[in-house]
């Protein structure tokens, strides 16, 4: 599993009814593809997985991977809280022609390491497809320690990490500790560029709805040696990494998205759309567009 360097952690597009609209899921696809995508995570946390059930989730695996036709990795979001679940979730994901799997930390009922190592580990042997493990101590309530990815990164299908932690020295210790193979991706748009000086693989981006192309650029700058020009690419980008999570994901990144022409309808409850709170975006937005032209 080539995942690249930015993987967009897709949002769900939903009719105004609600429904998943598969009409504008495909539209969605071909703009992420078009505009440097590398690779697609469908049902993680920006698709609003919470509110998805099992039939929605295994239906939209099916259409992605239809509409992709193998152009990029598709990886499945199966991870729940609940291991035998997700060890279903993941066998139907498998069975569809998915490329890969994210499994996030369980949440909610709060393991210890011990319960992570167990819970992943588990799931793993029941899988051929590579996994690509989500630390997100902000959702899940607890925080996959380096040396826990480090000892499951032993297991032969546990091949990568999202890490949302934030913690830049959490980060260093497992790039440290694992082999050559192991990908560590940073889960914070903000942190690209960080995560890239200290020998990280790339992003499971948000922002890349909007700014894929610009997010590109950046890290081939940084990749190419014109560090200086990354450095600037990356505060032009850094105002809106942060408005992007301004409002509870995916509610601005939704929005966004609609200024720049993608309809993917609105969000379901219990979140609530922008309204008229989004006069803070709307500045950084322009600032963005008046800012652009350090990407030319």
């Amino acid at each position: 599993m080539e995942l690249g360097q930015i993987g967009t952690a897709m949002v769900t597009p939903f009719s105004e009814t609600g429904d998943i609209d598969y009409d504008l899921t495909e539209a969605l696809i071909e703009h992420l593809i078009a505009t440097g995508t590398d690779s697609l995570i469908v049902c993680g946390t920006t698709g609003e997985s919470p509110t998805l059930n099992h039939e929605e989730k295994s239906n939209l695996f099916k259409y992605a991977i239809e509409i992709v036709k193998k152009r990029i990795p598709v990886v499945a979001g199966t991870g729940t809280f609940n291991t035998a679940e997700t060890v279903k979730l993941t066998k139907q994901a498998e069975a569809l022609g998915a490329d890969g799997i994210m499994l996030v930390t369980p949440y909610y009922n709060k393991p210890d390491q011990k319960g992570i190592v167990a819970h992943f580990t588990h799931i793993a042997r029941e899988t051929r497809l590579p996994i690509m493990l989500y630390n997100i101590p902000g959702r899940s309530a607890v925080n996959m320690e380096a040396q826990t990815v480090i000892e499951l990164s032993k297991i032969n299908n546990i091949r990568a990490v999202k890490e949302a932690s934030g913690s830049l020295d959490q980060m260093s210790e497992i790039i440290t500790g694992t082999d050559e193979g192991f990908k560590m991706y940073s889960g914070d748009d903000a942190l690209t560029l960080p995560v890239l000086s200290i020998g990280g693989d790339g992003v499971i981006s948000v922002a890349s709805h909007v700014v894929g192309a610009e997010m590109q650029q950046m890290i081939n700058a940084f990749k190419s040696g014109n560090t200086k020009q990354a450095s600037a690419m990356h505060r032009a980008l850094l105002p809106l990494f942060h408005a992007v999570f301004s409002a509870p994901n995916p509610v601005p990144v939704k929005y966004a998205l609609r200024k720049i022409g993608i309809d993917t309808g609105g969000v379901r409850m219990p979140l609530t759309d922008f309204g008229k709170d989004s006069t803070a975006f709307d500045s950084v937005w322009k600032q963005f567009k008046d800012h652009q032209l350090v990407f030319h």
